[in-house]
């Protein structure tokens, strides 16, 4: 009878013991994974910044590649690997973008080098020239913290090649690794150090340009008006600014206002850089926005020299309404006057630099948050009898220029845009 009954608990233990198996399976199906969840969450967010808070005008075209392209930009900077405590969001943003693949062009020769702190790149024609060639000092942009030498080498090459011109690309320092003022330091060091050494690289001293787009637009600028006053250097041919960054005065202008929300640079991630770079507390952000960083004086001095009666009519008309700067804070001021410096704010710079700076090619955006401030520097030069080519792009935003080789992404006006800056280089 034991038997049996031992038999009987066996028999009666088997089926409880599958069924206990069973239903923790069952929860574990249920249950969802940590893993999951925040990268369920991390997708909702995307969705959320999008499609409610980012606006993508029609105006654009081609509006499903900037649909996917900002999506992935969203993910890029909303990274996993931040929020699990790997790596910061510029040093992911930075890996995804050094494992694209570099384009080789057979036509050139590239050598990797360093001037003082900073990688630079040299592109030159393989083919040999009876003259001297023309030189292209680049400074790529990024914000100050993403952007690199690979980054922007298909565009170097591609002016390098186009122009038949030798082409020196800064790799300058990144934040927040290397705050201000690493960036410029880098920059003048590299363009005074190819400066110095022209004949080195078979380049004609008469024929130096200065370029670069976003903050490396803020590094062309702010390294010419400083060169031209330098004895002893061969003065800049001409300057090649594209949709730059000039100015941390006023962050209400028309096009702060406008395209707030437009990708790639919405008015949060120009704090953001700014901020990171000049190594800025977030808790300034709103004072900042307001002008309450300004002090009196240099209130009346910027509403001299960027007003925005200056400005044309037809970039006010829509989605602008004039903002008078908030109540000076002296507190707002000496913690953040960095940015206000002319190293750092080009556009404010003194009507005597203004006046020497070389013929000048300004490219603006029509959908970008940093227009106006080219549209204020073009008035300036203009004023300052200064020679201004202006290329407006009505379907550009910011950053298209990049996308010029990209065989999925690539718009149209991007191409238009280097076409301008190749004509302009070979007619000088």
């Amino acid at each position: 009878m034991q038997g049996e009954r031992g038999s009987t608990l066996s028999d009666q233990k088997r089926p409880l013991d599958q069924e206990r198996i069973g239903n923790e399976s069952l929860m574990n199906l249920r249950k969802p994974d940590g893993g999951c969840i925040f990268s369920l969450g991390i997708g909702l967010w995307v969705i959320y910044e999008h499609f409610f808070t980012t606006d993508i005008p029609a105006a654009i075209g081609h509006t499903m590649k900037l649909h996917i392209l900002h999506c992935t930009f969203l993910l890029a900077i909303n990274c996993i690997c931040e929020k699990l405590g790997i790596c910061s969001m510029p040093k992911f943003v930075r890996f995804l973008l050094q494992s694209l693949p570099i384009k080789k062009d057979p036509k050139l020769m590239v050598k990797n080098l360093c001037f003082g702190t900073a990688p630079v790149r040299l592109y030159q024609p393989k083919t040999t020239s009876a003259s001297l060639q023309k030189g292209i000092i680049f400074c790529h942009g990024g914000g100050m913290v993403f952007g690199s030498l690979d980054d922007y080498n298909s565009l170097c090459c591609y002016l390098s090649k186009d122009t038949d011109s030798v082409v020196l690309s800064d790799g300058y320092r990144l934040a927040p690794e290397h705050r201000r003022p690493s960036a410029s330091n880098d920059c003048m060091a590299a363009s005074i150090h190819f400066l110095r050494n022209l004949e080195t690289y078979g380049v004609d001293p008469f024929h130096v340009i200065l370029c670069g787009d976003s903050c490396g637009g803020t590094l062309a600028t702010s390294a010419c008006q400083s060169l031209m006053t330098q004895p002893g250097l061969p003065k800049i041919r001409a300057q090649i600014l594209i949709y730059p960054y000039l100015q941390g005065f006023n962050f209400q202008l028309p096009s702060y206002q406008q395209n707030k929300n437009v990708p790639f640079l919405n008015q949060n991630l120009v704090i953001s850089c700014i901020f990171q770079y000049f190594d800025i507390n977030p808790s300034w952000k709103t004072a900042i926005l307001n002008g309450a960083h300004v002090p009196p004086e240099m209130r009346v001095k910027s509403e001299e020299r960027m007003n925005v009666h200056n400005i044309p009519k037809r970039f006010k008309e829509k989605g602008y309404q004039h903002m008078s700067p908030g109540p000076f804070n002296e507190d707002a001021y000496q913690e953040n006057k960095q940015i206000l410096w002319t190293m750092n704010s080009p556009l404010i710079a003194d009507d005597d630099i203004i006046a020497q700076l070389p013929e000048t090619l300004l490219v603006s955006c029509e959908l970008d948050i940093l227009r106006d401030d080219a549209l204020l520097y073009k008035k300036r030069l203009e004023d300052q009898g200064v020679p201004v080519s202006w290329h407006h792009i009505e379907d550009g935003f910011h950053g298209v220029l990049i996308t010029f080789d990209n065989k999925y992404f690539c718009f149209p006006c991007s191409l238009k845009n280097l076409d301008i800056i190749v004509h302009f280089i070979k007619n000088l």
